[in-house]
């Protein structure tokens, strides 16, 4: 963890102390605040081989298309909206990376196993479903008391780094999330060696006080490594109540060939230029 102060960071900076063959927990849910600038900053960047823990969403299609994962450890992969996440079904198909698919329950208590730094949780979640069959890995307990009863022990779900996304933070690493769901975001940078935390703005501390109830003050800068100040960092995904999914563009993107949707969107020097050409685009459609 880092022990500086102000842990302001820039996407650049955050991928710089990532590398291949890392194993990476990105927040959010499906399509709902992901941190998707530093996901697109992944993706500039040479580094592959990843293990990607996920509520999947554009973020795992993003990466799956862009042949950077090697793994996949996750419940589902959604677009909300659009049900199945076509750029990871199409990587998929082509048994592009290999599958951990888990029962949602099993996929939280792998976090909380980590988070807590146990090798893994009992759950019943999983038991006399196909999960125990697909993946044959995975190990059932008995109960040391009276009741006997076998459960599924989850193994913990330890990462490198874990990337999320929230709507204020302040430059110590504390963050709130202002809008329905926190999505385990607390969690997966628990549960992480190092976590870095893009958001919409970047406040005094104070200022997170004011705007939200104290629960909603979410991640704690004890378990934060970087912080990184992103306005519209979560697009196309939604980042309540900061702004709505951009319906129209993820459209776009899950209609579009995946070369022809990174040579006009992903292939800028930066993140100024993915939002520069999105803005375009909306133009255009007018």
């Amino acid at each position: 963890m880092s022990g500086r102060a102000d842990k302001v960071l820039t996407p650049e900076e955050v991928v710089g102390q990532l590398h291949s063959g890392m194993t990476i927990g990105i927040g959010g849910w499906g399509s709902r605040r992901k941190p998707m600038a530093l996901v697109r900053a992944l993706l500039r960047s040479g580094i592959t081989d990843l293990t990607v823990i996920s509520y999947g969403g554009p973020d795992v299609g993003l990466l799956a298309a862009a042949g950077r994962i090697r793994r996949l450890v996750a419940p589902f992969v959604t677009l909300d909206s659009i049900p199945l996440e076509p750029h990871f079904r199409a990587a998929r198909e082509r048994a592009a990376f290999t599958l951990t698919e888990l029962d949602e329950a099993m996929f939280m208590w792998g976090l909380h196993a980590a988070a807590n730094r146990l090798p893994f949780l009992p759950v019943r979640a999983g038991l006399g479903s196909d999960v125990m069959r697909v993946n044959p890995e995975l190990r059932t307990v008995t109960s040391p008391y009276a009741d006997g009863e076998e459960l599924v022990a989850v193994p913990a779900l330890r990462m490198d780094a874990a990337l999320v996304h929230l709507n204020r933070a302040d430059r110590l690493g504390n963050a709130q999330y202002l809008g329905p769901d926190p999505y385990f975001d607390d969690l997966f940078c628990e549960a992480a060696d190092a976590a870095y935390v893009s958001c919409e703005q970047i406040v005094e501390t104070a200022e997170l006080a004011k705007a939200g109830p104290p629960q909603s003050l979410l991640v704690s800068r004890h378990c934060v490594t970087g912080v990184v100040e992103s306005p519209n960092g979560a697009h196309f995904t939604s980042c309540a109540p900061d702004y709505d999914r951009d319906e129209a563009f993820q459209k776009l993107y899950a209609t579009t060939p995946w070369t022809e949707f990174a040579d006009r969107f992903l292939s800028g020097a930066g993140e100024h230029d993915y939002q520069r050409a999105v803005r375009t685009w909306h133009e255009e459609q007018q």
